[in-house]
């Protein structure tokens, strides 16, 4: 698929800048590169002023950018489509030329599918997945090979999961969704009772309710809830290898980066941006709008929106080695540091140096 640039700049709402030497009207393009790597029939963008300077030598057919840069294209047969914001351009044309497979085509001889599911029009299921009793499956829904669809399990219309991918009983899942490879949705969460130095089985009666438009990486891990449920509100994006324990609830459009955890019964607002390996402690409250960078252990409630960090940077190790033995002396420092205040209070209160702990002299 191929659009002209005059035709890339109405979907975008962008300005068609061209030279004399060119006809924004007469030239396609059918694919996206970066700005170094660029050729004929490929469209490049600049969000980040970084590369800047590769404005001069690429080769792309046109560019997306800002009116600040354009006076650096120097090709004399250039394109530009100005916009204010070029890395939404960027991912409206992503979208426009995605060349990405559906993730299954019809229905596969070979899927399992249980005489009392109810399957919308035009759905398409891959090979050996399983569709159990009770399950609804809407219009233009694509299921992927291998997957497992549970007792009762709802998808909503336009949604999509890759291969492999579990839905549990009873889970809904909202419309316009994307379920990326090997992710799990309603497993049991982690639900034990200890007796006498033994752990005892909690079932967990709740369920996932997932919302529309959200977006789930591979191999990341929704439990079901323990009694209640474990609730995705519309608009949340989830990267890879992500855990979020039973019943927590995530609101609307927050964001959440690979390889970060939710443990159980944690709320988390609209709008947040959570970074990886950030850990989100369980039974706590996170308000709407706030920001964690990477590796931010979250241990209590949160009330304030903000941008919250405490996590530790690399170091070169020589660095790291002096550092960390000086950690393993802050108690005594601690110590040492209380006494020299008390030896000071009694300075200030008496005007001489008690018992000579302390080095100062009162003028």
């Amino acid at each position: 698929m191929s659009y002209t640039l005059a035709e890339i700049a109405e979907k975008i709402d962008a300005t068609l800048i061209s030279s004399s030497q060119g006809d924004g009207d007469k030239c396609k393009v059918d694919s996206l590169a970066t700005l170094a790597s660029a050729g004929a029939g490929q469209i490049a963008f600049l969000s980040n002023t970084k590369y800047r300077q590769q404005l001069s030598s690429t080769k792309a057919n046109a560019v997306i950018l800002d009116q600040d840069c354009l006076d650096d294209i120097q090709n004399p047969a250039f394109h530009a489509l100005v916009m204010k914001n070029p890395y939404m351009g960027y991912a409206i044309v992503a979208q426009l030329l995605d060349n990405t497979p559906a993730t299954a085509k019809a229905i596969h001889a070979s899927a399992v599918i249980a005489q009392d599911a109810s399957l919308g029009e035009n759905v398409n299921i891959g090979a050996n997945t399983v569709i159990e009793s009770g399950a609804v499956i809407a219009d233009n829904v694509s299921i992927g090979a291998g997957c497992f669809i549970g007792e009762q399990a709802r998808i909503g219309a336009n949604t999509s999961l890759w291969s492999n991918v579990s839905i549990y009983h009873r889970v809904e899942i909202g419309q316009h969704c994307l379920i990326q490879a090997n992710t799990v949705i309603g497993c049991d969460g982690f639900g034990y009772a200890k007796d006498n130095g033994s752990w005892f089985k909690i079932p967990q009666l709740g369920t996932v309710i997932i919302g529309d438009n959200v977006e789930i990486g591979a191999s990341t891990t929704i439990d079901r809830g323990a009694l209640e449920n474990t609730l995705i509100s519309n608009g949340v994006i989830l990267d890879n290898q992500i855990q979020i324990a039973h019943n927590v609830v995530i609101g609307e459009n927050t964001a959440m980066a690979a390889c970060s955890v939710i443990a159980g019964s944690t709320v988390v607002g609209k709008n947040c941006s959570i970074s990886g390996l950030v850990g989100i402690n369980g039974h706590i409250e996170i308000t709407d709008g706030c920001v964690f960078t990477g590796q931010a252990m979250v241990t209590k409630s949160i009330t304030e929106p903000g941008v919250y960090s405490s996590g530790t940077p690399a170091v070169a190790n020589r660095e790291w080695n002096k550092n960390n033995a000086r950690i393993r002396r802050l108690d005594g420092l601690s110590k040492r540091v209380k006494s020299l205040e008390k030896a000071f209070e009694n300075v200030v209160k008496n005007g001489s140096v008690v018992d000579n702990c302390c080095p100062f002299k009162w003028n």
